[in-house]
């Protein structure tokens, strides 16, 4: 097959719009009838239904991942002169959300069969200033939970789960997010379950932590004339609850035409290079799917030329960002982050992605190392 006039976009938003257009734009309209803009009956709708899916007795609709993470740890206590542990081959909201509250984030590398926290070197990075831990569950495959919650229990540390890209993942059966103190999850548009705009939720069963929130994302609101302390305006809409409502009834279904995508990539491409898998117990959801490859750069620039736009998630790690300087960190501090960086690369991968859009992504690869 000539695959020459094939194009396959990173992401393909409009088809799943189209998908679903029709009742995006009911959900909307029903918004714009009755007028509640802020806080209305939606929001409240979304957060039950997907404490629910979570199995956790809370969720509260926020603005954004960031916020989630943000809120979450200031309602832990984490401030000024705290130390909050995470890993450095996230997202920069991993760790900047710690900084934005005045604390050090501090950080712990990674195993290089899941991307994730290694717990084997996280008590040695633990100090009596560690006020959190915040795994991560990079690409959409959990993090190693079960020995993070023991070391956190014996130390006292909350677990706060950076799920951001984890909707639908499930580790030894129970969905992230409800296995540490509280779970962030981002909905951006490139998300498994996405607003149309920004948007997130934090998961919790603990109530204390819930009444908080529920003040804290709304500048710190009593009730419409008192303040109890100064927070944020960090509402989820209305609008983006009820699209966030449509599209959460077609998740699983996404989910697991993700997961096709990602077994025929696995399977056409882990002789050429390290594809993902899932770890015993794990439910991977595949929010990107990372391959390790030889000749990083030249891999993508073949793809680019052959029509398939890959992307690198992310080639400069966290505690090498200009912004992480002052925490004095060397490339090498953290190796197989280091290592990582010079070598993943994301493939496109969507449910609406065709038959020969998936074999143009496939054949992209194996060209370029002569198989």
């Amino acid at each position: 097959m000539d695959r020459s006039a094939i194009r396959v976009p990173y992401v393909a938003l409009p088809l799943r719009a189209a998908r679903v257009k029709k009742e995006l734009m009911a959900a909307i309209e029903k918004v714009v009838d009755h007028g509640v803009y802020i806080l209305g009956p939606e929001v409240e709708d979304f957060e039950h239904r997907f404490a629910h899916y979570c199995g956790t007795r809370y969720a509260v609709g926020v603005g954004d991942g960031t916020s989630a993470l943000i809120l979450t740890l200031k309602g832990l206590g984490v401030g000024p002169g705290d130390e909050v542990i995470t890993a450095p081959n996230s997202f920069v909201a991993s760790a900047s959300s710690a900084a934005l509250l005045g604390a050090t984030p501090r950080f712990v590398d990674v195993r290089r069969e899941d991307m994730n926290m290694d717990p084997s070197l996280l008590e040695r990075a633990i100090s009596p200033r560690t006020k959190a831990i915040v795994p991560v569950h990079l690409a959409g495959h959990p993090a190693d939970m079960e020995p993070i919650l023991k070391i956190g229990e014996r130390y006292g540390i909350p677990i706060v789960e950076d799920a951001a890209q984890a909707v639908g993942t499930s580790y030894h059966g129970k969905r992230a997010g409800s296995l540490g103190r509280a779970g962030c999850f981002s909905l951006h548009p490139l998300k498994n379950l996405h607003a149309i705009g920004d948007a997130g939720v934090i998961v919790t069963d603990d109530e204390g932590l819930y009444r908080w929130l529920l003040k804290a994302r709304n500048h710190g609101l009593r009730n419409r004339d008192e303040v109890e302390f100064w927070s944020p305006n960090t509402r989820l809409d209305t609008l983006q609850a009820a699209v966030l409502t449509v599209m959460f009834g077609h998740l699983d279904e996404w989910i697991r035409e993700r997961r096709e995508v990602a077994e025929h990539f696995r399977a056409g491409l882990r002789d050429v290079v390290r594809v993902p898998e899932e770890a015993p117990g794990c439910f991977h959801t595949y929010q990107t799917f990372v391959v390790e490859a030889e000749r990083r750069d030249d891999l993508l620039a073949h793809l680019r030329r052959r029509g398939v736009d890959a992307k690198v998630h992310y080639p400069l790690a966290i505690h090498m960002q200009p912004a992480a300087r002052t925490l004095g960190h060397q490339p090498d501090d953290f190796p197989v982050t280091r290592e990582l960086a010079d070598r993943i690369v994301s493939l496109p991968i969507y449910g609406e992605m065709t038959s020969e859009q998936r074999g143009t992504v496939i054949d992209g690869v194996r060209t370029f190392y002569g198989a």
